[in-house]
């Protein structure tokens, strides 16, 4: 049974890869021009799991260093600013959950958005559990800020590791009125898993993407297109533009 909607409803908004490779970003399957993406040049398994950080941590420690860099040198782009004006603009709340480790929702003018995956511009201390914000280099194990410990590692989450803030989420569809789902591939767990408890809290549910993902079926309906024009549209007719 569909929820009930309320004066204000809240909304839930999931965005993967596919919302920030218009902005240059690779996703895991292809660069954003095509070509090879920096995951084809390097096995999954010697760079995002903490396996691989133990046996080569210069080798893991440079791969995120470079796209840190990279990510500092790209910008929102349509898209990323939609929702932001969707948060502004909507009466009801608006949370955007991100598997992205990029910083462009909050650049794009987001204010309340959830990395699940964490953040490329954190990093973490595994000695005293701090994570403060990180633009440079951590190749050279440089001291971190709360206790000196050289211990910091990328504030990103690896194959094998339990994605972050799981109980918010919960707590946000728990709430909710719509789910959205935005340039994902439906693949990865627990994030693929959001529309199926979408369905049973009774959420209407929305996939905006640029094909159909491994989760389409989940959805009541399915929008195809590059994302700085399906969420563009989607947002202007949700705010009645």
């Amino acid at each position: 049974m569909m929820r009930a909607m309320t004066l204000h409803p809240a909304i839930v908004i999931l965005t993967g890869a596919g919302i920030s490779a218009e902005s240059g970003i690779d996703t895991f399957r292809s660069g954003a021009n095509g070509g090879p993406s920096l995951w084809e040049q390097h096995r999954v398994e010697d760079v995002a799991t903490p396996e691989a950080f133990v046996r080569d941590p210069d080798l893991v420690l440079r791969f995120y260093d470079m796209r840190r860099a990279a990510i500092q040198t790209k910008e929102p782009n349509a898209a990323h600013r939609a929702l932001a004006r969707l948060e502004r603009e909507w009466p009801g709340t608006v949370t955007v959950v991100t598997q992205n480790v990029d910083d462009l929702h909050e650049r794009g003018g987001s204010h309340n958005v959830i990395h699940m995956h964490g953040e490329h511009l954190n990093a973490w201390c595994t000695t005293c559990d701090a994570r403060p914000r990180w633009t440079g280099l951590l190749i050279d194990r440089p001291p971190c800020p709360a206790c000196g410990a050289r211990t910091l590692r990328p504030d990103v989450v690896w194959f094998g590791e339990i994605p972050y803030h799981l109980d918010r989420i919960q707590r946000a569809l728990a709430d909710a009125h719509l789910f959205v789902s935005i340039g994902t591939s439906g693949a990865v767990y627990p994030a693929a898993g959001f529309v199926r408890l979408a369905r049973e809290l009774g959420i209407a549910t929305l996939e905006l993407n640029l094909e159909r993902s491994q989760g389409s079926a989940w959805f009541d309906e399915t929008r195809l297109g590059p994302a700085s024009e399906v969420v563009t549209q989607w947002v202007d007719q949700l705010l009645g533009r």
